[in-house]
């Protein structure tokens, strides 16, 4: 009975993975009601909230086969000009400032870990401390590779050239939904 049950649940999770890798159109949801507010959000891994309390993810990670190559590193989060940013995890500003004529911060968190939030306009000064949850800034109105919609693009890394998916390190988020694009 035992192994039967773990077989239907292996079973669910590939045909799941299946529907996402030939479904890239679709965008990711968190379901309605289980993202919670960035300061009561369940702790993951590394103790992480998504930057955007209860965000809708429109473009997932999708990681370069080499550290050179083309690819998205990081998470496209569906939000609104002037929306509060917050900080993922307890950290240091490492750099606020412009990148591409794109406003970016960049916090260096305790754990090691990277973020970068773009577009993304803040007077916190760089060294500043600032913990998880608390506000670090505000979506700007600078065009991003989401236009015409407004987001904010979410990456973290290890390394210079290793990215993770950011939402591994976020737990709380509910079921994630594949709406059809």
């Amino acid at each position: 009975m035992r192994r039967a049950r773990a077989s239907r649940a292996g079973a669910a999770v590939l045909v799941l993975a299946a529907v996402t890798l030939a479904a890239p159109s679709a965008a990711l949801v968190v379901a309605p009601g289980s993202a919670q507010d960035a300061s009561s959000q369940d702790e993951g891994a590394g103790g992480y909230v998504l930057p955007l309390p209860g965000a809708r993810v429109v473009r997932g990670l999708e990681a370069p086969p080499q550290p050179w190559a083309a690819g998205h590193r990081g998470v496209d989060l569906a939000t609104a000009v002037g929306a509060v940013v917050v900080a993922p995890q307890s950290g240091v500003v490492a750099f606020a400032g412009r990148v591409a004529g794109r406003p970016v911060v960049t916090i260096r968190h305790d754990d090691g870990l990277t973020t970068s939030l773009e577009p993304v306009t803040t007077s916190t000064a760089v060294g500043a401390r600032v913990a998880r949850g608390s506000p670090v800034g505000t979506v700007d109105a600078a065009a991003g590779h989401c236009a015409p919609t407004t987001c904010v693009h979410w990456g973290v890394r290890s390394a210079p050239d290793r990215y993770l998916d950011p939402l591994t390190l976020v737990r709380g988020l509910g079921p994630v939904v594949l709406l059809p694009g």
